[in-house]
């Protein structure tokens, strides 16, 4: 009797237990994919309401279109999927005992073709995302109102510098940083293709500080990667661009693309011109024989971009692409170099210049993607072949007390680049995904160069200048694997790259250098988000910058009476180990990102500054390896509404770089030198460095909005120069036409004239000089879209390469 009372009493316990026990919240999770191309959707909203259509929570799908919504409520809801020019997916849950955990699974949206004519998407403000291994600036209509091109909005960026004289990028006051074209390589020169690039067709710019093993381990700075806006949509969509920009001189831009779309085929192609006169000018005075040079350059360049591809959808499982990038460039130089006595005019010397060239680059990329039964799983093929083809007539004239006759210099250039990757994605979990890929990257270039001038032998006498050949080829074999899983609040990405390199260099053919070796790169991330409104990261990777053609290169890059630049066909690559950290805070009306970043450089590749053994009086500019270096700096990066009408982006970076060099100079107590009294030295320059940026966007109606941008870039240290501070501000404007379809914008750049590159340096002579550009440009420009619909981006590798840029800073 005991014992049945017992057991009746604990029943009674259960049951009230049951009856009484408190609700306990559920979670929901899946995929959205597009039901005709099988490609996962990110950004869809997820909401979660109640019967009565009251919302109870939400959340959107990540990279991958993977969404986890936690904290929903016991008994039965509604989930209401949504995106742009999709048909809204609605369907019912219950969450109860024994089953709190619904997966939904993979869920298909289809296209509401009705929509798409309606739907422009286009992003109001400029916004800077931290992931887990790259910045995210997306372009909105604030940033575009800075310039026509891409290489207009760089100096706008965190981080990310242009050097106004030669066209170069540096990130983190480098320049080994590599810039690619939605995730591909070009062999068209950086400055060149930039301005190319209408600022109206880049949808988001990614700096990709600390890469991952997955991409190529090139590049001391890492990868500016640029992506367009891209058009699948249904039918016929495309828009035009032309701007104008006047200082002294005109320069045109002007771009065109168009994408049409029916069933199983998207069919695109873009075509971009740009017609361009740059004066320069600038002067180097030299204290000791009172000497100084008068520069003046005037460039003129057309350069057309057409791009031609083909998107074929096999099935819900296969996707072949295919598309052709043709690069035509035509250019000129004239330039005007006087070097001035002052205290003896008979030694008055003037060299004019005139430099043609034109060159054509094609690249045919491939591209077959397979997806498994499992969302995510995937394998992807893809080939790209690059052609480089160049020829450069530069004519030079002497006046004055020169002992050199007029000649002649034709350099030709072929190169060619095959890259090959197969890349495989398993997501092992909800939570863990594998990446791993085999990479085999063929690189081959042949420079001749013929001359009608005579230069000095190794005995000093002078003689004809002999026919130059060289040939260099590059080979990597690279292997990766990433692993990444996620928890609720922590995420951790680890992997490694391992490459063998095959290089080799002739002169002449003559077998002038080669260079195989084997190395490991490793990589980790780790990111902690507490909250939604604090993430925390931290990174590693080591990474390895191989010379570059130019400064491998022993035929002469440029030259004028007193300095001459060539490459060391010696030079080794250098490598760096890179650690990084950044805290992003989301405010209520914005978010600000922070991080401070550390590097030790190996086998440091800088310049090297020798005086040339037939005159005395004369530079000869090349490269060399130098022992172990290091780096560190500090970033600040937000944006911000304070009001309904003005926004603004602000980004503060600082950053100490030690650099290593080799100087040469004249120790003699007499008038006359001999190479004797020449002096060599390895020198070392700490440079402390900052720049801060800030630009304001007032939106003064619907239609109109105004805008103002400052840059300031700080005191900067050189191996030859101490740099002054460079500052300016631009002002502009931008005015909505035709129901949204057009844009006009005009812009009033370095309203105050106050752009220069002012410097001072002692090595190898003492020297004060200054350079400047058209920087005080009005721009307009006019842009149109026609056809209807969304944007909706066919999901694509990224990848990277890099290799040192050539000589900047030349004088």
């Amino acid at each position: 009797m005991k014992q049945l009372s017992l057991f009746l009493l604990c029943l009674w316990s259960t049951l009230t237990f049951a009856l009484t026990e408190p609700d306990r919240p559920g979670t929901i999770s899946g995929t959205v994919f597009d039901k005709i191309l099988a490609q996962p959707l990110p950004y869809v909203t997820v909401v979660v309401k109640d019967l009565q259509g009251n919302t109870v929570t939400g959340g959107v799908t990540n990279d991958e279109g993977y969404f986890q919504i936690k904290e929903i409520p016991e008994g039965k809801s509604q989930v209401s999927i949504t995106y742009i020019g999709y048909k809204t997916y609605q369907t019912q849950i219950e969450i109860k005992r024994g089953q709190r955990t619904l997966e939904m699974g993979r869920i298909l949206l289809e296209e509401d073709v009705a929509a798409l004519d309606e739907v422009v998407v286009t992003a109001e403000r400029t916004t800077i995302e931290q992931k887990l291994d790259r910045k995210v600036i997306t372009v909105g209509k604030d940033l575009t109102t800075s310039g026509p091109t891409a290489s207009d909005i760089m100096n706008n960026l965190p981080s990310v510098n242009v050097d106004q004289q030669s066209g170069e990028l540096s990130m983190r006051g480098n320049q080994n940083v590599r810039v690619m074209v939605d995730g591909k390589l070009t062999n068209v020169p950086v400055a060149q293709l930039l301005k190319q690039i209408p600022s109206t067709s880049i949808k988001q710019i990614e700096l990709i500080t600390n890469p991952s093993a997955k991409y190529n381990p090139e590049g001391m700075s890492g990868i500016i990667n640029i992506i367009l806006h891209k058009n699948v949509n249904i039918g016929f969509n495309g828009n035009a661009n032309v701007a104008l920009t006047y200082e002294n001189q005109p320069k045109f831009n002007s771009s065109i693309d168009m994408n049409y779309r029916n069933g199983k085929f998207n069919l695109y192609g873009n075509w971009g011109h740009n017609t361009s006169k740059n004066e320069n000018y600038g002067n180097i005075r030299r204290p000791e024989d009172t000497s100084e040079q008068f520069f003046n350059f005037l460039d003129d360049s057309q350069s057309n971009l057409f791009k031609v591809g083909l998107d074929f959808y096999l099935n819900d499982k296969n996707t072949l692409s295919f598309f052709t990038n043709q690069n035509l460039f035509e250019g000129s130089t004239l330039g005007n170099v006087n070097i001035l006595f002052y205290e003896m005019p008979s030694q008055n010397l003037q060299q004019l210049f005139d430099n043609e060239s034109d060159n054509q680059s094609s690249q045919y990329n491939f591209d077959y993607k397979l997806l498994f039964a499992k969302e995510g799983h995937n394998i992807e093929l893809e080939a790209d072949y690059n052609t480089f083809g160049s020829d450069e007539l530069a004519n030079f004239q002497f006046n004055g007390a020169s002992f050199i006759d007029d000649y002649t210099d034709f350099v030709a250039t072929e190169r060619d680049r095959l890259t090959v990757n197969l890349d495989y994605v398993n997501p092992l979990s909800a939570s863990a995904k594998l990446e791993a890929g085999l990479q085999a990257r063929l690189f081959q270039t042949d420079i001749d160069y013929r001359s009608t001038g005579q230069t000095f032998n190794s005995n000093g006498d002078l003689v004809d200048t002999p026919d130059t050949k060289f040939e260099y080829a590059r080979d990597i074999y690279s292997a990766y694997a990433t692993y990444g899983k996620e928890w609720e609040k922590f995420s951790v990405q680890i992997g490694a790259r391992v490459e063998r390199v095959e290089v080799k260099a002739d002169t002449n053919s003559i077998r002038a250098f080669t260079n195989n070796y084997v190395q490991v790169y490793p990589s980790a991330f780790v990111t902690y988000t507490p909250s939604e409104q604090n993430q925390y990261q931290l990174s590693y990777s080591r990474r390895v910058d191989r010379p570059g053609l130019n400064q491998v290169n022993p035929i002469r890059e440029w030259a004028t009476p007193l300095i001459s630049s060539f490459g060391n066909t010696q030079l080794l690559p250098q490598f760096t180990n890179s650690i990084e950290t950044n805290y992003t805070r989301n405010l209520k009306k914005g978010s600000i990102t922070a991080g401070v970043f550390f590097r030790s450089i190996e086998d440091e590749i800088n310049r090297a500054l020798f005086i040339d053994r037939t005159d005395l009086n004369k530079v000869i500019l090349s490269y060399d390896n130098f022992s172990s270096t290091s780096a560190y700096g500090f970033e600040i990066s937000s944006n911000y509404r304070p009001a309904k009408w003005w926004n603004f982006n602000f980004s503060f970076d600082l950053y100490q770089q030690t650099q290593k060099g080799i100087s040469e100079r004249v120790d003699s107590p007499s008038s006359n030198p001999t190479v004797a009294d020449i002096v060599s030295e390895t020198i070392e320059v700490d440079n402390l460095a900052y720049n801060a940026r800030m630009i304001n966007n007032f939106k003064v109606s619907e239609k109109l909005t105004l805008s103002a941008f400052g840059f300031y870039r700080g005191k900067n240290r050189t191996l030859q120069f101490d740099i002054d501070p460079m500052y300016f501000v631009n002002i502009g404007a931008r005015y909505s036409l035709w129901d949204g379809q057009g844009t006009f914008s005009i812009n009033y750049n370095d309203i105050f004239d106050t752009m220069q590159f002012a410097f001072e340096g002692n090595r190898p002579y003492a020297q004060i000089g200054a350079f400047n550009w058209e920087s005080n440009t009005v721009n307009v420009s006019l842009a149109y879209r026609f056809g209807g619909g969304k944007y909706r981006a066919k999901s694509r590798k990224r990848r990277d390469d890099n290799e040192k840029s050539g000589s900047g800073g030349i004088f």
